[in-house]
């Protein structure tokens, strides 16, 4: 009895060891798509650059793709789940927009980057900031430099990229997302705005947003707002239906406006971005 008890933990303890060496005789790496780093001259540093390109891509042919850039788009931030949602939406039996290459880019420092510059942080306490939360900030205008005068020209020139731009921004994305809206609203042709955190600079930006769009909006764009649960943050829920009842005003934009009760500020980007291309492109390949 004692032999057959060894003999049978002998077995078990060679199995154990044995079993990584088939497993990896069967397996190989599962690629989802390329990370490259890029040194912008702009922002005097280098970038990861994630980038989910479509499956039947081919850098000899002469398809071009549309593009969809992700504020948030680190391997640790929204790069992988977004992109999932648009490998989703793009197969061949949903086929709700073409098929599209996903950029996203890595933050190093997003309270600097995605605020504009303001004379002073007096109005942080009121949101619930200390001042020293932000020991960086009013950096939008050389990140918006970056993303239109380094970041696209490269993505179209090497990925074969066409004009059909779409960028996603949540929170203080949302923000940088909206500023460029307002500002640069050429740069995309999709705009999908999360709960934008407007409260930035006392609403400066909120305020100033109709006479920016009636000043520098020239083609229709496309938009999509979302805000989570309103009892969580009353004042964000108001902010981004401010928004979007300014937008909804202008003639060269179509926006909708979508509530998520049952999202968080926490959760609310990816139930929003799916929502947000259920939006921007209501028909599927079943309703065409």
């Amino acid at each position: 009895m004692a032999l057959t008890r060894y003999r049978t933990f002998f077995m078990l303890v060679a199995l154990t060891i044995a079993s990584p060496l088939f497993s990896q005789n069967n397996t190989k790496p599962l690629v989802f798509g390329n990370s490259e780093v890029f040194h912008s001259d702009i922002l005097k540093e280098d970038r990861n650059i994630n980038i989910y390109l479509p499956e039947e891509f081919n850098p000899t042919d002469a398809t071009k793709y549309p593009v969809i850039y992700i504020l948030d788009g680190g391997v640790e931030e929204d790069f992988f789940h977004i992109a999932g949602i648009v490998r989703y939406n793009t197969q061949p039996w949903v086929e709700r927009f073409p098929r599209s290459i996903v950029v996203g880019i890595e933050n190093t420092n997003r309270r600097r980057d995605f605020t504009y510059a303001v004379p002073n942080l007096n109005f942080l306490e009121k949101e619930g900031f200390k001042k020293e939360s932000f020991p960086q900030y009013g950096g939008s205008e050389k990140y918006i430099s970056f993303l239109k005068n380094e970041l696209q020209p490269y993505i179209e020139k090497k990925y074969k990229a066409n004009n059909n731009r779409t960028i996603i921004g949540e929170s203080l994305a949302g923000l940088m997302s909206t500023e460029i809206l307002l500002k640069e609203p050429e740069m995309f042709n999709q705009y999908i705005i999360i709960s934008p955190s407007m409260w930035w600079g006392g609403e400066k930006l909120l305020k100033e947003a109709d006479s920016f769009l009636k000043s520098r909006l020239k083609t229709t764009k496309n938009i999509y707002i979302g805000a989570p649960n309103k009892e969580e943050d009353v004042r964000m829920y108001n902010e981004a239906e401010a928004l979007y009842k300014i937008l909804k005003s202008n003639k060269n934009i179509k926006v909708s406006f979508d509530y998520m009760p049952d999202e968080l500020h926490s959760t609310a980007i990816h139930q929003g971005v799916y929502n947000g291309f259920k939006k921007l492109y209501p028909k599927s390949a079943y309703s065409k």
